[in-house]
This record gives C-alpha cells, structure tokens and sequence, in this order.
C-alpha cells in the first residue's frame, strides 16, 4: 500500500500504532531490565533452617518477579570463595550468602569486583563500598518466649541446647533466660551446645540427659530437641522457624521466635535497581520493628497461657516496636546455673 492509497482515517491509525506498538516494547524492555540476577550461596542443605529462611525470602522475590534467582546449597568453607568468583564473573547483580569463618576472603572477593553487591551473614562490620552484612537478630521475639517459659515450668529448670556458643545463638539464649526470670525469679537453666548445626540425634540426646536432670521446658534451638520433648511428654520453644507447624511440633512447642529476611532481603533488591546499594549493617532489618522477627502463634497452646501472662507479652511486644523497651544483647557464651 503506498502513501497516495492511504485514507485519512487509516493514516492516522497507522501513526498512532507505531508509537504505541514501540512503547509495549519499551515497557516490555525496561520490565526485563528491573529484574536483576541474584545468587544465593550456602553452606547447609537449604533444609537446615537458618539458610532456609534466605531462601524462601529469594525464592518469594524471584516468584514476585523481581529477580532472577539462582543457588548453589552444600559449598563448603573450602570451597565457598570459588564459587563466589564463579557467581561474580557470570554477571549476577547481588549474591546473599554466608561469611562466617571466611570473612576475611569474602571480603577480598567483594574488593575484586566492585559491581557486584554482597549481602553477607557475618558477625563483622561492613566493608568497602558493596560489602553489606547481616545476622540473626531475633532476641526480642526469644525474650517474650522466656516470659511464657518463666510461668510453664513447675520444676523451675528450663533446658536449651544450642548449635555453637557464638554471638548469633548466644544472645538468643540470654534474652530467653532474661525474659523467663521477669515472669520467674527462681527458675534455672541448663545449657548445652552440641557442636553442630545440623545433628538432631545428638541434639535429641542432649535433650534427654537435661531432662534427667529435673528440665520440664526446654528451648529448642536445634532440631532435634522438640522429639525428645515430646517422647518425655514436656513442652518446648521453638527457634528461626515455626516448629509447632514445621518440625513436628503439634502439641510440643508452645511458640517459637521466627525470623524473616524478606524485609532485608528486600531492601537489597530495591537498593540495586536504584544503584543506591551500600555497605551496612542489615541488623535492624532483622529485628521485629522492620519485620525481621516475631513471634509465632500459640496454636493448642493458647488456652493453656493464661490472659495475664498473654497480656503481658503483648503490651512488652508493642513497647519493643515502639522502642519504648529495649532487650539488651549479650553476645557471651551462656553458662548453667545448676
């Protein structure tokens, strides 16, 4: 069809379609390019919980739309700086992953390649311009675990068996054992740390020689503790995730502290695509005013805590969010008191 043949009507319908066929493109371009590449990258199977909360936060961005999303579960320490080099050369955006006990070499990789973001677990400051860290800040949400714990025992002996005693778990613990004597001046405590992040027959048996000891609660840091509560019949508090709903808790676990990474997880994304990303401290983005943690639901357990102790907890939880109270964060090893 020449231009001679075109009617006025059809000229400018075709006009108007070229601008309008060219703008589906662009806006179909500039979509494609606000999903950026992320890599996460960890060191346990990305079943053991800690890593499984970085995960379904990935997973849940990825599934939005918002990333392109790919991992690599297992790496080893000795192995970690490589496939982080092998990430950072295939053109990923962000890699989130975890730094401890190679912060030193993680680092180095963060230097070699300043275009690339890092979020990091890591208990150290941040560093460069693109080396961001992050780590388990869910005492808050321990704290109030610790005032129900406080009115559950009748022994006055409350069990913990925790992975290692480094910072990420011990100020868990000490918020917890804080959080119990505010409700119970006389209860007690026995700690036992496993050697293990992922071991539940030696957390199960860690479990049942504090149960012999007089324990009636315990705190279930690691899996592998709710089946001992629940062979000797006692109740337990669960940790990172949901264990009434995800580790065979019904009826065990009265509640447990989450911690979610959707919140910070998301931040980094954003900070990305606007080219804004920077080397901070993702801490309070792990704590309960950001949505970092909170506590779970009481399930079967609701009845069983009384509406003092209910309202308690509450009114602590909304002056934690407000600011108006602060649970104090002590990363020392914890140690027994009987």
């Amino acid at each position: 069809m020449t231009l001679r043949k075109i009617t006025k009507r059809r000229f400018l319908a075709y006009a108007l379609a070229v601008p309008i066929a060219a703008q589906v493109a662009i806006t179909s371009h500039a979509a494609q390019a606000a999903k950026i590449k992320v890599a996460g990258i960890y060191t346990q199977p990305i079943q053991q919980k800690w890593d499984a909360r970085l995960h379904q936060a990935l997973d849940k961005a990825a599934n939005a739309g918002d990333i392109e999303y790919v991992f690599s579960e297992k790496v080893a320490n000795t192995d970690y700086v490589r496939v982080l080099r092998e990430y950072a050369e295939s053109g990923v955006n962000l890699i989130v992953g975890e730094a401890f006990g190679i912060s030193k070499e993680a680092r180095q990789v963060a230097d070699d390649y300043p275009n690339i973001s890092f979020l990091m677990g890591d208990p150290f400051e941040p560093h460069g311009s693109n080396f961001a860290v992050f780590d388990n800040y869910i005492h808050e949400p321990c704290y109030l675990m610790g005032m129900i714990a406080g009115t559950m025992t009748k022994s006055n002996k409350i069990g913990m068996v925790g992975g290692y005693p480094i910072g990420e778990v011990n100020r868990l613990f000490h918020a917890f054992m804080a959080g119990a004597r505010s409700t119970n001046p006389d209860v007690e405590f026995k700690v036992n740390f496993i050697g293990s992040w992922y071991d539940p027959p030696k957390a199960k048996e860690a479990a049942f020689a504090q149960i012999e000891t007089g324990v009636d609660v315990l705190y279930a840091e690691r899996a592998g503790v709710v089946d001992a509560a629940r062979e000797k019949g006692i109740v337990a508090f669960g940790n990172v995730n949901d264990m009434n709903k995800e580790e065979n808790g019904t009826d065990v676990v009265v509640t447990s502290a989450l911690w979610h990474m959707e919140s910070a997880i998301g931040n980094a994304i954003a900070e990305v695509k606007a080219g804004t990303f920077k080397a901070a401290n993702y801490k309070e983005w792990t704590m309960m005013a950001k949505g970092g943690a909170s506590l779970a639901p009481y399930y079967e357990f609701d009845s069983q805590i009384s509406a003092d102790v209910k309202a308690k907890v509450a009114k602590l939880q909304s002056e934690i969010m407000s600011g108006s109270f602060t649970v104090e964060i002590n990363d020392e090893e914890p140690k027994s008191t009987f």
